[in-house]
């Protein structure tokens, strides 16, 4: 079975190929990290997974199915949820009615039935709210559960993000540079979550990542880009002592 496998992804905006003929495959119950400079292409992949972009040529398979034309509001129900490298929450919205969001996937029903609140309706909303608390002890996130988003320091942000994308019960997680505007201790907090997402969850991970003491603490296999081709594949030690790797860092 292919449990992830991007072939031969590749995306053009005019004369720039932003993304090129890109290959690799996620095993199931894998920490899987993309590093690179800046313009490398990282978050372009998320874009292109997530279906919010058209790619250019290649295929996009999950579960062994061909999810390349798939409509971007029904990715989520494939089992893919993302966060992003700038927070997408709702500032005026508390952190229990984030969450509750992440449920949207999951949520069925008549019209009707919705607009009466009938017994169902009342039953679904229970359970979603039940699987909503289970993400906020998950996170440690009671003691903001009724605050503001606006209210609540970046770092706390981050971890809602993360909450709202783990209340759609993905089978594949995309976190897009999460340590991002984290301190020390916050990103040390993550690499002890991301770690449990997959280890307690079952939850496959991929990973956009600049903090390499993060990459190397959680990652299983890591691919690195460069101008939006593949430079290599392998293990943290190996890739960051690859050659190409360093130069592609360090210019040269």
């Amino acid at each position: 079975m292919t449990f992830f496998k991007a072939d031969k992804l590749a995306i053009h905006f005019g004369g720039v190929k932003a993304v090129d003929g890109v290959d690799f495959e996620i095993a199931e119950g894998e920490i899987f990290t993309i590093i690179g400079p800046n313009g490398a292409g990282k978050t372009t992949i998320f874009n292109l997974i997530s279906r919010i972009y058209e790619p250019t040529e290649g295929k996009l398979i999950f579960n062994d199915e061909d999810i390349t034309n798939t409509a971007p509001h029904l990715i989520a129900g494939r089992g893919i949820a993302r966060t992003f490298q700038n927070i997408e929450l709702f500032e005026q919205a508390t952190v229990l009615q984030n969450l509750l969001i992440g449920r949207h996937a999951h949520r069925s029903g008549t019209l009707l039935a919705n607009i009466f609140f009938l017994p169902s309706t009342r039953r679904a909303e229970l359970a979603h709210r039940e699987e909503v608390e289970k993400v906020i002890e998950f996170l440690d996130l009671a003691r903001y559960r009724d605050q503001r988003i606006a209210n609540l320091p970046y770092g706390v942000r981050k971890v809602v993000e993360l909450g709202r994308a783990l209340c759609t019960e993905p089978k594949l997680l995309l976190l897009d540079e999460p340590s991002s505007g984290l301190n020390v201790e916050e990103t040390s907090d993550m690499a002890f979550w991301i770690k449990d997402i997959r280890d307690l969850l079952g939850i496959t991970v991929l990973m956009v990542e600049h903090d390499m003491s993060l990459v190397n603490r959680v990652s299983d296999r890591v691919l690195a880009l460069n101008y939006g081709r593949v430079l290599t594949l392998g293990s943290p030690s190996e890739v960051q002592s690859n050659e190409e790797v360093i130069r592609a860092y360090l210019g040269g």
